[in-house]
């Protein structure tokens, strides 16, 4: 078991250490509720924190990203972020490196090396980020896709990612006992 893990089960025993999430995902300035929803659905399912890195292109108790993301938006672990400049500060204090998901980049995202505490980044919809964001990123990946298509939709694409940085770093969240003795019905 991993340290995070042990923390955030016996917080009693850790007062005082912080505690560095396996990862953190972080949407820059995001266009579209729904998508926004998903993400930070996908992160309180999986126990990651999320950073809304603000302007987004929408109001954001929008009820567009309440039916996205369900009732699954009061556990998610958010940081909103007033602009890029607050966002950078936080990873720079927190130590954490920022790979940024990108059709851009040349480097594929399944031969990364994932390290603890990175911060899996999207862009905008629309326009992806700005090159400042782009260069101060640790890292720029994608993920590779046959000749044709321009891009996976935002947040298929953070899904896949994260899930493969998680599986490098052997991060998902543990098992519980939900489906113990329950056949592939109850999957």
């Amino acid at each position: 078991m991993t340290f995070w893990r042990i923390a955030i089960l016996f917080p009693q025993h850790f007062q005082g250490v912080p505690i560095i999430e396996p990862l953190r995902l972080a949407l820059y300035q995001p266009d579209i509720p729904q998508n926004a929803g998903t993400l930070l659905r996908l992160s309180a399912c999986l126990g990651l924190g999320a950073d809304i890195i603000e302007p987004c292109g929408f109001v954001f108790d929008d009820r567009k990203l309440r039916r996205a993301g369900m009732d699954y938006l009061q556990r998610a672990h958010l940081i909103r972020h007033s602009s890029w400049d607050s966002f950078r500060a936080t990873l720079a204090a927190e130590g954490r490196r920022l790979i940024l998901l990108t059709t851009k980049a040349e480097r594929r995202h399944d031969r990364f090396p994932f390290a603890p505490g990175d911060t899996i980044m999207v862009g905008r919809e629309s326009a992806g980020v700005p090159s400042e964001v782009a260069e101060a990123a640790y890292a720029r990946i994608r993920i590779p896709m046959v000749s044709g298509p321009r891009s996976l939709n935002v947040a298929l694409a953070a899904a896949l990612v994260t899930g493969e940085a998680l599986r490098q770093l052997n991060a998902f969240p543990p098992d519980d006992d939900r489906f113990e003795g329950a056949g592939e019905e109850a999957l």
